[in-house]
């Protein structure tokens, strides 16, 4: 798995890449098929007295591309909240492609006689 974690007008330090890390892991534990994932930490200056921590993962698997983005006043509230976003997407996901066939049950040989 490819990790890329970058910031905009913001540094990312090693608490904060931590965070995310231990965050991220329960995505994976879900999902195990990841290639690649990439965090972008941003905060917008829209007027002095409002700054908005905005946070956006952008999440690699096979066969699909799934991104989430969450805003708030704080940042690691917004890494919360979009955490839990992308883990919804990717159960969503999972289930999807997992394969829900079943033989109906006049198809099953019981073997009657």
């Amino acid at each position: 798995m490819n990790l890329t974690i970058s910031g905009h007008h913001l540094e990312v330090t090693p608490a904060l890449r931590e965070y995310v890390l231990t965050k991220l892991e329960r995505v994976t534990r879900h999902f195990d098929q990841v290639v690649d994932v990439n965090v972008l930490l941003t905060v917008e200056k829209q007027k002095e007295k409002e700054r908005r921590q905005r946070a956006e993962v952008t999440l690699r698997v096979k066969g699909r591309d799934i991104f989430v983005e969450h805003a708030n006043e704080d940042l690691y509230a917004a890494i919360d909240q979009l955490m839990d976003k992308l883990d919804r997407q990717v159960v969503r996901h999972k289930d999807r492609t997992q394969n829900h066939h079943h033989a109906s049950a006049k198809r099953l040989d019981l073997g009657t006689t």
